[in-house]
């Protein structure tokens, strides 16, 4: 049934319904029903009616504007990941390409081309160079509709990451997806992989445990691991690239992070206040 078609039912239905009742009582039912009695069955039958119909069409009706909803927050989705690929290409990927040929070209000039931490570094940027070309693609590809949920994602990536690297994920999420924006999910989401990857970095540790929750005031996400970690003396006197990402990150959104070592385990907060 349609949109349109549910809408003029519900509006004609109760009117339809007192008519036909008020023809049915005046022609046959007259000379056995009062006419006291007839006024007080009037609104019954109308309202048994609309328990029997009019709450099955309203029913309905949700039913076709959830889903309309849910099509369009797909395709704003679909919109948002075609305009993160194509600034992506347009941006990084080249910038990367151009750089790893001027890294080439200078190592050929030089002596300096077989020097392990100039392969290293060539590594290193050819691994960011891919992982930038498989993000692209990714976006390119139309989410399957189970995995359309935003905390699915982040769910599909963890899974993804302990078949990859042998990581446990211990995954507790309580931030309902509509306590947050379009953007704030983006960077929510780049800052967790920002973390997980410096705990598979540095850590030296194949368990972390990713978590967060709403309150009055906010949310906080914390990623934490049981790895060897830093001093919080070293924390604050030497961040790492990684680090530095993140914490411009949640400045720029205007959220507060902080990352301390707590009984043997490492804990980066990232928290927002309303």
């Amino acid at each position: 049934m349609k949109y349109k078609q549910i809408k003029w039912i519900i509006l004609i239905l109760p009117t339809f319904t007192i008519g036909l009742w008020e023809y049915i009582r005046h022609v046959f039912l007259l000379p056995y029903l009062s006419m006291e009695m007839g006024n007080i069955l009037s609104p019954v039958i109308v309202f048994a009616v609309t328990i029997l119909f009019l709450l099955k069409l309203f029913s309905i009706l949700e039913g076709i504007q959830e889903e309309l909803r849910v099509e369009k927050a797909r395709k704003a989705a679909l919109l948002e990941r075609e305009n993160l690929a194509r600034e992506l290409h347009d941006g990084i990927a080249q910038s990367l390409f151009l750089l790893s040929v001027k890294l080439n070209k200078f190592g050929k000039k030089t002596t300096i081309e077989t020097h392990p931490d100039f392969q290293k570094t060539k590594q290193t940027l050819q691994q960011i160079y891919d992982d930038t070309r498989q993000a692209i693609e990714n976006l390119k590809q139309l989410p399957a509709p189970e995995l359309f949920s935003w905390t699915n994602n982040i769910q599909t990536y963890l899974s993804e990451l302990e078949h990859n690297h042998s990581m446990s994920v211990d995954f507790l999420w309580e931030i309902p997806e509509d306590s947050l924006s379009a953007k704030e999910k983006i960077e929510l989401f780049s800052c967790i992989k920002e973390a997980v990857m410096n705990v598979i970095k540095h850590a030296q540790t194949n368990w972390m445990m990713i978590s967060a929750k709403e309150s009055e005031h906010g949310w906080t996400c914390e990623i934490r691991d049981n790895g060897v970690g830093f001093t919080n003396a070293q924390i604050q006197s030497s961040r790492g690239f990684g680090l530095e990402i993140l914490e411009n990150r949640a400045a720029a959104m205007n959220w507060t992070f902080s990352i301390n070592r707590v009984n043997n385990e490492t804990i980066i907060l990232l928290k927002k206040e309303y």
